[in-house]
């Protein structure tokens, strides 16, 4: 992403609505998993660490990030994060079947070669271990914020599947998400269209009444969501297991 984006990016992600809940739909999924806390767990694209501190807060022990961004995994090492790392997440430098947990969250659609990323993900994954993956949806959704973020797509429900199938996963769960937004997000982006493109992107800096709202939202959401497929949204996840 952006050099400026990515510092903006940075000074929101532990606090702004839509990093959190992203982050509250991830623990959700965890939850369901109900992996042992000797798990061992990598979190490819980490930013600067909030997920990971908090699965170590939980009581997860072994806990690995990874990121393409030098400044994000200095960040996450000054939040006293030890077990991270610079390191392209097609290409990764681990041993094979080292994780029974991969999480990737909106990072697949910055990769060029979608199917050389899933291949390293299931290779370092046990046999049965879970992956959980979030990307962004629809292409018709496409804007500057995609352009600063240095993407190559967005997805549907079907491409995600059939790229997770292809590289060796079983598909447990696909559903959209953040649906409750989705009308709102779309009418943006439609509107966008026809105004100047914003330099940064969406990312903006709310009070914190309306950050609050808009999190709790997405929380109601996020606690069905994991159990119902869901027919539209802005993002798609899926709950993928490696084949043995």
């Amino acid at each position: 992403m952006d050099k400026q984006y990515e510092a903006q990016y940075h000074s929101l992600e532990e606090q702004n609505w839509w990093f959190a809940g992203r982050r509250h739909m991830v623990w959700e999924l965890i939850a369901q998993l109900q992996l042992p806390r000797s798990a061992a767990v990598l979190e490819i694209g980490c930013s600067g660490g909030p997920l990971l501190r908090q699965l170590r807060e939980a009581g997860y022990a072994q806990v690995t990030g990874i990121d393409v961004s030098e400044p994000a995994i200095a960040l996450a090492q000054e939040r006293g994060l030890p077990d991270v790392h610079v390191m392209d997440g097609a290409r990764l430098d681990f041993p094979d079947q080292s994780f029974d947990l991969v999480i990737a969250s909106d990072v697949l659609e910055h990769i060029a070669d979608e199917h050389a990323a899933l291949k390293e993900w299931r290779r370092v994954l046990r046999p049965g271990g879970q992956l959980l993956v979030f990307v962004p949806a629809h292409a018709y959704l496409w804007s500057q914020h995609d352009v600063v973020n240095h993407h190559f797509r967005r997805y549907s429900r079907r491409h995600l599947r059939e790229a997770l199938q292809t590289n060796g996963f079983r598909v447990q769960h696909l559903s959209f998400w953040n649906n409750l937004l989705y009308f709102p997000t779309a009418a943006v982006r439609l509107l966008q269209r026809v105004l100047p493109p914003r330099p940064q992107g969406d990312l903006l800096t709310l009070p914190p009444t309306t950050n609050n709202l808009l999190l709790n939202l997405l929380k109601l959401e996020n606690r069905l969501s994991k159990k119902l497929p869901v027919p539209f949204g802005v993002s798609v996840f899926a709950s993928a297991t490696a084949a043995e």
